[in-house]
């Protein structure tokens, strides 16, 4: 007994040892447990803080159709967000359009925004209404500088403000200043414009994206003198001294989405039973209330901002009407808008006389795509129609110019053939030197007065010195008629329209290849067949301020079309002129006219119109010309180029302090042209970028695929690889654990011995 407890008591102090050593083992693991666990901890902190902080960047992949992504400070940004709607009401002869603006800021900062975008030609814009809110802010016509003024005061103050510019009677500029960090602002223009007819077809065209514009070197020099009095000075030269304000940041859609998504909502009352109706470069849904009205929307919704859009409607008889009477009456005054198509030359029987034709092909940058194959098809389709006894030419410009024979020669086959042969070889490139094809082309070296000397210009008209061409066309017209072919998805009208009339010719428009053929037709008619010459109107009764003030020649299937200002409706307006070589008249009596929308708007403008072309042809002094546009302007409320539209929401918004950033809109490059052939070769994109955007040519148009964003917008990379952290802490654990008993298993040992 007494042996035993010796013994018992002999083994606890071993047995406290061991334990002593077994609570030691545990805290060690546990210690480096803990440490190990730890740094997986950091591992998943740096992490995490990685993943957060991306968190807050809009990643391109995530970017929406009609989303821009700037780059700032290494991160990116969602820009200024610019939706459009536009709503047509077409009234017979006039429609009303309302374009609707939507700016959304979606970044923290306030903003305000600028965008450069097109308008019809004839449109004359009367109505600015900026919406914020629950709040409709009518805007007011201003003399230019004026306007400027109170938007630059109402932008100082934190006002939210909107305002109006023409840059061309087809460019205009909306700015609009204090747009809240997430707010949505609307800004509404509205215009009236004539409708537009050939023959049996009536149409309407609607602008959607402002083409680049190509901008000559300076060649007029003016000079500033230093007002110390020494004398000396400084030369400027810039025949586009403009330039900058019509040329916007255009979107390379090898590298962005598209923008500016547009809806757009047509209400045509045709006043006649309508036959077809026709969208001819946007897929459309047409409903029917009855047979004189249709309602036209987008089949594929919004759309992007970046060709025109264009409808065209028929009668349901087989003949439109050939004659048609409007009326207005604003205040004491009746203003009338008279519609006439003179019969067809065939009625004349007269043997056409021969001509002298000269084409001019443009084949600068801009017409690269599928603008060139669209001057190409109509060029090669206009000489396949020249008779025997013409004479012809061909011009050829970019930045540089050819002309194929020295002087006009027979269109026999073998000269066909060789025009032929030269035009299939053109490409497009280089810049759009436009006055010196336009000075060859009306250099008259035949002279000859038994033919009819034409011009066929074949252009996208995509420069930004109009004026110039215009000064060219009044000094050397002579005897020459210009035609103007319009190629490409968004032509420059303005020029168009106006190089027409100032060469007393006509305008044709090419938007496609499938209308190539029609459209050439449609203009060989006219110049085939002899002009209704002679023109002249008179009111019976009435005294009358009519317009245009010399009647031009009207083509095969033209109406002419007239508007006046009369002191009463009385009596009737006599309209005579040869068509060929026979009499033709007319007589109108005015109680038959029909009431008529926004008669008054489209007067003035004709009459704006009028000053402006008798400022080129000299007829006015530039002072007398710009006083009669500034008071028909501010009569009939109406922005040109000396007036603008400005509103101010009186109530401040922007607090004082607050920094203000000036976001300019991009817009996209129109549909069918080559990014690359406007503004220079781009860097070659990844392989599998190409690839893709291989695919999405062979998309049909009316379904365009969203464009990738390029690798050049890079997003922070600070994310750390937490899975291989992961693996090495558990690695780490492991081995310390092999360690540690592998380190204590001899003294353990030893002391169990």
């Amino acid at each position: 007994m007494d042996t035993y407890d010796t013994a018992d008591n002999d083994e606890h102090p071993m047995l406290n040892r061991l334990i002593k050593l077994g609570l030691f083992l545990l805290a060690r693991g546990i210690a480096v447990m803990l440490m190990a666990f730890v740094a997986l901890l950091v591992s998943f902190g740096e992490s995490w803080s990685a993943t957060t902080e991306q968190a807050g960047l809009l990643q391109p992949g995530e970017a929406r159709s009609g989303t821009l992504l700037l780059k700032e400070d290494g991160a990116t940004t969602e820009a200024i967000r610019l939706g459009i709607d536009v709503d047509i009401t077409v009234s017979g002869p006039t429609l009303r359009a309302r374009v609707t603006q939507i700016f959304r800021n979606p970044t923290k900062d306030w903003v305000e925004a600028t965008y450069v975008y097109p308008l019809p030609t004839g449109g004359a814009v009367d109505t600015l209404k900026m919406v914020v809110g629950d709040r409709i802010i009518v805007g007011d016509i201003k003399e230019r500088q004026q306007a400027r003024v109170i938007y630059e005061e109402a932008r100082r103050a934190g006002q939210r403000a909107a305002l109006t510019e023409q840059e061309r009677p087809n460019i205009f500029t909306n700015s609009l200043a204090n747009i809240g960090p997430g707010e949505t602002v609307l800004v509404q223009i509205e215009y009236q414009e004539p409708v537009h007819q050939s023959g049996d077809e009536y149409s309407l065209r609607l602008p959607l994206v402002v083409g680049p514009r190509y901008n000559p070197t300076p060649i007029v020099q003016s000079v500033d003198f230093r007002q110390d009095g020494s004398g000396w000075g400084a030369t400027h030269s810039d025949p586009v001294p403009d330039r900058e304000r019509i040329s916007p940041q255009v979107l390379d859609p090898a590298k962005h989405a598209a923008v500016n998504p547009t809806s757009i909502t047509v209400r045509l009352k045709a006043g006649f039973a309508l036959g077809e109706v026709k969208s001819q470069h946007h897929n459309v849904k047409i409903e029917s209330p009855d047979n004189a009205t249709r309602i036209v929307t987008l089949a594929d919704g919004a759309v992007p901002a970046d060709r025109d859009f264009e409808l065209t409607w028929k009668p349901a008889a087989e003949k439109a009407p050939s004659v048609g009477l409007f009326r207005e009456r604003v205040g004491d005054t009746d203003y009338l808008l008279a519609f006439v198509t003179p019969p067809s030359a065939e009625q004349a029987t007269q043997k056409p006389l021969p001509r002298e034709v000269v084409f001019v092909i443009d084949n600068s940058g801009s017409m690269g795509g599928t603008s060139i194959v669209q001057a190409k098809a109509s060029l090669t389709y206009a000489l396949s129609r020249l008779q025997p006894t013409d004479r012809f030419n061909v011009i050829r410009f970019d930045d540089t110019m050819d002309v194929l024979f020295p002087a006009s020669v027979p269109a026999d086959a073998a000269h066909v053939r060789d025009a032929t042969s030269f035009v299939d070889a053109l490409q497009a490139r280089g810049g759009t030197e436009m006055v010196p094809a336009m000075r060859a082309a009306l250099t008259d070296k035949l002279g000859d007065t038994s033919m009819v000397r034409q011009i066929v210009f074949l252009t996208d008209g995509a420069i930004g010195n109009e004026q110039q061409l215009f000064e060219t066309i009044n000094a050397m017209r002579g005897r020459s008629r210009i035609f103007m072919v319009g190629i490409g998805s968004a032509p420059n009208t303005y020029l168009m329209t106006r190089a027409a009339e100032l060469g007393r010719g006509a305008f044709t428009h090419i938007g496609s290849v499938e209308q190539v053929e029609e459209r050439m037709r449609g203009l060989f008619a006219k110049l085939e067949n002899p002009a209704v010459t002679g023109l002249s109107a008179k009111f019976s009764d009435a005294k009358a301020d009519l317009r245009p003030a010399i009647i031009p020649d009207v083509y095969r299937d033209e109406p002419l079309v007239l508007a006046a200002k009369l002191d009463k409706l009385a009596g009737s307006l006599e309209i005579k002129g040869r068509v060929g070589d026979r009499p033709w008249s007319v007589t109108l009596p005015l109680q038959n006219a029909a009431e008529g929308k926004g008669l008054s708007k489209l007067w003035a403008k004709r009459k704006i119109g009028d000053a402006e072309v008798a400022r080129t042809l000299r007829e006015m002094t530039p002072e007398d010309s710009d006083k009669a546009i500034l008071a028909l302007a501010l009569d009939h409320q109406i922005v040109t180029r000396l007036t603008s539209l400005v509103a101010v929401d009186k109530t401040p918004s922007r607090p004082e302090g607050t920094p203000l950033k000036l976001s300019e809109l991009p817009i996209n490059l129109p549909a069918g042209w080559d990014f690359a052939k406007v503004f220079g070769e781009r860097q070659p994109l990844p392989a599998q970028l190409r690839e893709r955007h291989a695919d999405a040519r062979n998309q049909p148009a009316t379904r365009r695929p969203t464009p990738t964003v390029p690798d050049a917008i890079r997003l922070p990379k600070t994310a750390t690889s937490a899975e291989l952290k992961m693996i090495g802490g558990f690695i780490l654990i492991v081995l310390a654990l092999i360690l540690f008993v592998f380190n204590r298993r001899q003294p353990l040992l030893t002391d169990a011995a």
